[in-house]
């Protein structure tokens, strides 16, 4: 065991020497003048960075701790870098995690590792994710949906509801967690994690933080199903392929589970309710149309993308993207809402679900595409007409550009969606 850990710090310590000690655990803050990348008007992009897509879709933004960023914020542009293989670019973060746990073994499963380990990790992984697989949790997906409009029911007897907590959010936890397999008993403490993971108010201490209590929690469950497999996700794993896998490995599959199906889940659902609502003729049309919410879905996630940026591309060598010469050991981010409203290759800000694709970059783009991307789209399908039958005089108690949005997440998204759900009260004149 001596040994082992030996090896171990001798290779954290080379990792780190490449990256000249940079640790992005210990970034206190995000800089002001970087905000603009996270920042919505609304749910479009901020003027500022739309700005800087159309003239200049791959631009130099800052140099941080002495790692020089990167953005790429245009359709083409972006397709470009995330189609690029394993030779241009790393998705390894491990060197700039510093020398604690996360430094180690990592954070986000598939999405920062490079091959051959994610291919190894992801051919474990896809075959859960197949629709045959899937299909499987579509009695369950109604099930809690429905559970969920019970609640939203009961509770507009007390006046207006706020969807984010009885709906956007405990619908996808709820799936994700049946998915993994986790005992009930075991999902409070795991949900408090969630909204955490995205929050970069305070650069990357909190938000790494988390990080690393959910995968000492995952390893933990991991372990525990090592002993007595569950019906889900990491027991068929442990069933299938036994001890192919590590207790960490699997811990990072589960934690990119978590991370993919959750908090993005959430703020569609949310985000995408509060659109529907703003346009009643969508949502009477999935009342009496429910087989026009594929399109309506596919257009909403091109127009809301709540994930703000694809996993990041540290350069192994000088290279020229989109014409422009980036230098080595520099890291790109592709903005992936201002890519979606490209004008150059989209119809920009226009929400309209007759040109609707499935070709957006709202789940990314390459072999990092994420890869639970048909679970998210079932939970969509299934919940917005759902919700739309049941309510069909649902109104909107705020605005929608009044919404209380997060403005320093990575996952952009909402705390709070108040709404009528049987219509707005009739003021009563005296």
């Amino acid at each position: 065991m001596g040994f082992v850990r030996t090896v171990k710090e001798i290779l954290r310590r080379a990792l780190l020497a490449r990256t000249s000690g940079l640790d992005l655990t210990k970034l206190d803050k995000i800089p002001k003048h970087l905000l603009y990348l996270l920042e919505r008007d609304v749910l479009a992009p901020s003027s500022k960075l739309s700005e800087l897509r159309d003239t200049q879709p791959v631009a130099k933004v800052a140099s941080l701790l002495g790692l020089e960023i990167w953005v790429v914020s245009g359709d083409a542009e972006v397709r470009e870098v995330l189609g690029a293989g394993k030779e241009t670019y790393s998705n390894d973060i491990r060197p700039y995690l510093g020398g604690g746990r996360l430094g180690e073994v990592g954070v986000g499963g598939l999405g920062f590792t490079d091959p051959p380990e994610h291919t190894r990790l992801r051919k474990l992984l896809t075959p859960e994710f197949t629709i045959r697989r899937l299909n499987r949790l579509q009695p369950l997906i109604e099930e809690i949906v429905t559970g969920q409009l019970d609640e939203i029911a009961e509770a507009a007897a007390h006046g207006p509801v706020d969807l984010a907590s009885t709906f956007a959010f405990p619908v996808p936890f709820r799936v994700i967690c049946d998915l993994l397999g986790m005992e009930a008993e075991r999902r409070e403490h795991f949900s408090k994690l969630a909204t955490a993971r995205f929050d970069v108010t305070d650069g990357g201490v909190g938000a790494f933080d988390a990080a690393t209590e959910a995968l000492d929690f995952l390893e933990e469950e991991v372990r525990r199903q090592r002993l007595d497999p569950g019906p889900g996700l990491i027991g068929q794993i442990v069933r299938d392929h036994g001890d192919e896998i590590t207790d960490v490995e699997l811990a990072g599959l589960a934690d990119g589970v978590f991370l993919g199906g959750l908090e993005t889940s959430a703020s569609m659902l949310a985000l995408g309710s509060a659109v529907l609502l703003e346009r009643g003729d969508l949502w009477q049309r999935l009342r009496t149309e429910p087989d026009s919410v594929e399109a309506i879905v596919e257009e909403m996630l091109r127009l809301v993308t709540p994930v703000q940026f694809a996993f990041p591309r540290f350069l192994k060598h000088d290279t020229v993207v989109a014409g422009r010469t980036v230098p080595k050991g520099a890291v790109l981010v592709c903005q992936l809402p201002a890519a979606n409203r490209d004008p150059r290759a989209t119809i920009g800000d226009t929400f309209d679900p007759e040109q609707a694709t499935g070709s957006h970059l709202a789940f990314g783009h390459g072999f990092h595409r994420c890869v639970g991307a048909e679970l998210g789209r079932m939970e969509l399908r299934k919940a917005f007409p759902m919700m739309a039958q049941r309510f069909p005089d649902m109104t909107l108690a705020t605005p929608l550009a009044e919404l209380p949005f997060r403005t320093s997440s990575i996952v952009f998204g909402v705390d709070e969606v108040l709404v009528w759900p049987t219509g707005a009260p009739v003021a009563v004149a005296l």
